[in-house]
């Protein structure tokens, strides 16, 4: 059998935790950022863990992790 392909896109943007959840970073971080309060700012730092509904599409393009 072939080796599956995983989606380039994916293995960039995402990791998996130990226990297998999805965890991303947050959108909105880039530019722009003196049209949002320091509230916003300050709530999109770091990462984030997917909905259980996105992680299993996301699992989808990563066959082997």
């Amino acid at each position: 059998m072939p080796k599956l392909k995983t989606k380039s896109g994916v293995k960039k943007r995402f990791k998996l935790t130990a226990s297998g959840k999805v965890k991303a970073g947050v959108a909105g971080k880039r530019h722009r950022l003196i049209s949002h309060n320091a509230k916003y700012i300050r709530s999109n730092r770091g990462t984030k863990v997917m909905s259980d509904a996105d992680a299993k599409i996301i699992k989808s393009h990563m066959p082997y992790g």
